[in-house]
């Protein structure tokens, strides 16, 4: 079972080995893959997606509680470019399979319809397997091409 769990400033160190872990980052290869997140930028990272969030963003980890581990995060941010709210999980490689995305995207639906938004959407690499995984919990395809889909869910 996975619990929602807001991070303390401290507890980034997760998100760091997230976000530098080549397997897990292997969905951004097309962007870039690994993602450097020193230290150094945590403070305002922090300020602006976890004490600061509001409605226009949310951010979670997700903790296995029966092993007291995370294994995830869970966002979403209002895009005022494309006037939408962008969807975000991801579940660390080594705790893939195990069914921690599907609840992973069930809690995070849960969490933006209680704070009001209406409806989610996410941009995924065309040959990202996690498709699959938003499709099976109630996400439709708005649009495709040969880069990206862009997925959609209504709360």
């Amino acid at each position: 079972m996975l619990k929602v769990v807001k991070p303390e400033l401290e507890d980034l160190w997760f998100r760091e080995s997230m976000m530098a872990d080549i397997e897990t980052m292997s969905y951004n290869d097309a962007w870039g893959g690994t993602i450097p997140f020193p230290k150094e930028d945590w403070e305002e990272w922090y300020t602006l997606w976890v004490r600061n969030s509001g409605q226009e963003r949310y951010y979670r980890y997700l903790k296995d509680d029966a092993n007291k581990v995370f294994v995830g995060e869970i966002s979403y941010h209002f895009d005022k470019l494309r006037n939408i709210y962008i969807c975000d999980v991801i579940i660390k490689a080594e705790f893939r399979k195990q069914g921690f995305g599907t609840q992973g995207i069930q809690l995070l639906c849960e969490a933006a319809k209680a704070n009001g938004v209406k409806v989610l959407y996410d941009d995924i690499a065309a040959d990202n397997p996690s498709t699959h995984l938003f499709l099976k919990n109630g996400f439709s395809i708005e649009f495709q091409n040969d880069e990206i889909l862009m997925v959609k869910t209504v709360l």
